[in-house]
């Protein structure tokens, strides 16, 4: 059974998805690669680890949490979740290029496949995919758009931050 919630943000509706007791998929309801709700799936708000994952989620929005604690199931192909392993060790306020996200993930000079890859990511902020930006610096491709990327990295201080 796919159980489901959604919950507002100062930068949009998130919606949860939970299979299992692990949660599977964190989108903004707009991102790119959003699935839209299935009538199959059961809207269940109060469940762990939807109620636990909405909480977390609000606590980081408010400044009161700066890592995750939620049991997460992505799924995706061996590399994809080599990079998002990768992505999820990135500390709050700290960014890397895809360079340096391939060559972690073991795939040096594979850039480009990371950055396949993380933007197909399924928990979008507690696997901080907003983290990864360019070569340069510059703030390239977010699935939930490159203003929410912009303020999730002012909200982090990271805009400032060093690039490894």
């Amino acid at each position: 059974m796919i159980r489901y919630a959604t919950f507002a943000t100062p930068l949009g509706t998130m919606f949860a998805l939970a299979e299992d007791g692990f949660i599977t998929r964190l989108d903004f309801i707009d991102a790119k690669y959003a699935k839209p709700i299935d009538a199959t799936w059961e809207e269940a708000p109060e469940t762990s680890p939807l109620k636990e994952c909405a909480a977390q989620i609000d606590a980081y929005f408010h400044g009161g949490r700066r890592a995750f604690e939620l049991p997460l199931a992505p799924r995706g192909t061996e590399f994809q979740r080599r990079v998002w392993k990768e992505i999820a060790r990135l500390q709050s306020g700290e960014t890397i290029t895809y360079a340096e996200l391939a060559r972690r993930a073991g795939a040096a000079g594979s850039a480009r496949a990371a950055g396949a890859a993380t933007g197909r990511n399924p928990i979008g902020v507690v696997v901080p995919c907003h983290r990864i930006v360019g070569t340069d610096g510059s703030l390239t491709g977010y699935a939930g758009g490159l203003e929410r990327k912009t303020r999730l990295l002012e909200m982090e201080g990271a805009l400032q931050g060093t690039l490894v």
